[in-house]
């Protein structure tokens, strides 16, 4: 979670220009020996610039383009912009427009600019809606460079756009090992909104080793965006094209897995929608990421192959990916076993502890009137839903979940590794997991979360919200739940960590002694158990831990 910003922290002036250089002096040292020719060239031509040309080029590349007008570009930070335009034209970091199309002006001009311009070609008949004049331009079928002939009336200074947009966004691309973050995330830092764990990045931890993995990684990324935009487009016939480029692509380095498995299991899903199930069960069949097998169970019942349909039950159950897998093999199984005229064995029917609170209807959330309830027979209650126990795991875990493995931290801005929440996560920590439990065993959870608790305090990790639990709720909790409890529901969140952060039960109740505690999911007229919840007191149940599920209702009110 995010901790409070510093108090009347300021940015410095030309901070943007100063992150800017980080991230490239960063993916310099990281990448160097990967960078083109032409990638090369732009580091120099960008460190060669004039101090304000620098600032001028980082503002209009992290703005919405591709155009800008000189005349509109004002920042009390920088000298004269002219001899910074200047500068940036003779080093080809920015371009002059020589022509624009319609639809580049609506974000350029205002109305009356563009009646200024265009009403002495359109006469009496020009319209007053900008749309719709601007629709009455695109008929007048103008040449691109006579439309910016035209415009130069209007202010006569010039349009740029930046250059090098392609180098920009590998840069960022090697600098955070992602497409989605950007610069933005060096000012939140900046600001004290973000604090982040010290973990070492260097050419030996980098996440592509090589440059093939970064040009892989690219085609992936563009097939990638050829998908979204077709299913934005509602192209549906086009999706078997692209489906057969995508089983044509040969993944061969770790650092396009990830966004490779998302590409099929979600291109997968649209085939499947459409009736494409050969293609389909092919994509899936690629994808080493859940949900791929289940969905590929599914299509084998519906093609009615029985016996495939068994097989790959069976290996799910042998060896599943995750819980949610492995609960939907152990549906399907019996019904395709009655297909083949097996006997099936029965699943159990869950019987989870009840407890009936009849409540006074308020203006509160029903956790907080059960809590509030609860709290006459407890020493403690509070409202915790999954906080508690996903702070404690990552206070349990920390040096191992910030470990230094390749390819899992690509830059400083990071709450978690990459593999976070792929079964890779444990595989490649093994032995420093395997240790870290001997640790809590031997040593007692109890002192080692106070410790994790202070030295790591107020560090991101999507783990840990440092608002919700304190050292005094932490404290209290690990007083009272068994050590072999916690080790058992953290081996649980290990097993697979994306599902098993959630699900938890709302309220947390604490007594005075070891073992005098609850954990109690809370549920209000017409609510009901999300499968999630089900497989967390499935489990409980099993560890003989403590909880319980409060169907709620509410108490009639007295006439007036």
């Amino acid at each position: 979670m995010d901790s409070q910003p510093t108090p009347g922290l300021e940015l410095p002036p030309h901070y943007y220009r100063d992150n800017f250089q980080a991230l490239c002096n960063t993916v310099e040292a990281q990448y160097g020996d990967l960078l083109t020719v032409s990638e090369q060239k732009f580091l120099q031509r960008f460190q060669q610039l004039p101090f304000d040309a620098q600032c001028l080029y980082v503002r209009l590349v992290s703005r919405v383009g591709p155009w800008f007008r000189e005349s509109k570009l004002a920042y009390t930070e920088l000298g004269p912009i002219p001899p910074a335009i200047d500068s940036l034209l003779e080093s080809d970091m920015v371009e002059l427009a020589e022509g624009l199309y319609v639809e580049e002006l609506a974000g350029l001009y205002t109305l009356p600019e563009l009646r200024q311009v265009f009403e002495p070609l359109l006469g009496d008949c020009a319209p007053r809606n900008k749309s719709q004049l601007l629709e009455a331009i695109e008929a007048l079928a103008l040449e691109d460079n006579k439309i910016v002939g035209l415009l130069e009336s209007i202010d006569g200074e010039r349009i740029i756009a930046p250059c090098r947009l392609a180098e920009v966004a590998l840069f960022q691309l090697l600098f955070f090992g992602n497409r989605h973050q950007s610069l933005t995330e060096f000012v939140l830092s900046d600001l004290g909104v973000a604090r982040y764990y010290p973990y070492p990045l260097d050419r030996q931890h980098r996440l592509f080793p090589h440059r093939e993995a970064v040009e892989e990684y690219l085609a992936c990324a563009e097939l990638s965006d050829y998908w979204y935009e077709l299913r934005e487009g509602e192209d549906n016939c086009a999706l078997p094209r692209l489906a057969a480029k995508v089983l044509n692509l040969d993944i061969r380095f770790p650092s396009s897995e990830g966004r490779w498995h998302r590409l099929c299991n979600g291109l997968a899903r649209d085939l499947e929608r459409l009736g494409e199930l050969t293609t389909a069960a092919s994509l899936y069949g690629c994808s080493a990421r859940h949900p791929a097998r289940e969905r590929r169970l599914r299509i084998l019942e519906r093609l009615e192959d029985w016996p495939g349909a068994v097989q790959l039950s069976e290996h799910i159950l042998d060896e599943p990916w995750c819980e949610e897998e492995r609960d939907a093999a152990e549906r399907i199984l019996p019904r395709v076993q009655r297909k083949l005229g097996g006997q099936p064995i029965r699943r159990r029917r869950d019987n989870f502890s009840r407890l009936d609170l009849e409540l006074a209807r308020e203006e509160l959330p029903v956790e907080v009137l059960a809590a509030r309830h609860l709290e006459s027979q407890w020493g403690q209650v509070h409202y915790v839903e999954n906080t508690l126990m996903n702070t404690m795991f990552g206070l349990a875990f920390w040096e191992q979940i910030f470990a230094p493995v390749p390819g899992a931290f690509h830059n400083p801005f990071q709450g978690i590794p990459t593999d976070m929440y792929s079964p890779e996560f444990r595989i490649r920590r093994r032995p420093m997991l395997q240790a870290r439990m001997v640790q809590l065993r031997a040593e007692g959870i109890e002192p080692l979360l106070q410790e994790a608790h202070s030295r790591y305090a107020s560090f991101q990790c999507r783990w840990v919200d440092w608002r919700r639990c304190d050292a005094a709720l932490i404290q209290a909790a690990t007083r009272v739940i068994p050590d072999a409890h916690l080790l058992a529901v953290w081996e649980r969140m290990l097993f697979d960590p994306r599902e098993n952060r959630r699900g938890f039960p709302d309220l947390i109740a604490l007594g005075e002694k070891t073992g005098d505690y609850c954990l109690v999911e809370v549920k209000g007229p017409g609510d009901a158990l999300q499968e999630s919840q089900k497989r967390w007191l499935r489990f409980f149940a099993r560890q003989d831990i403590p909880a319980t599920v409060a169907w709620v209702s509410w108490r009639e009110q007295p006439d007036d």
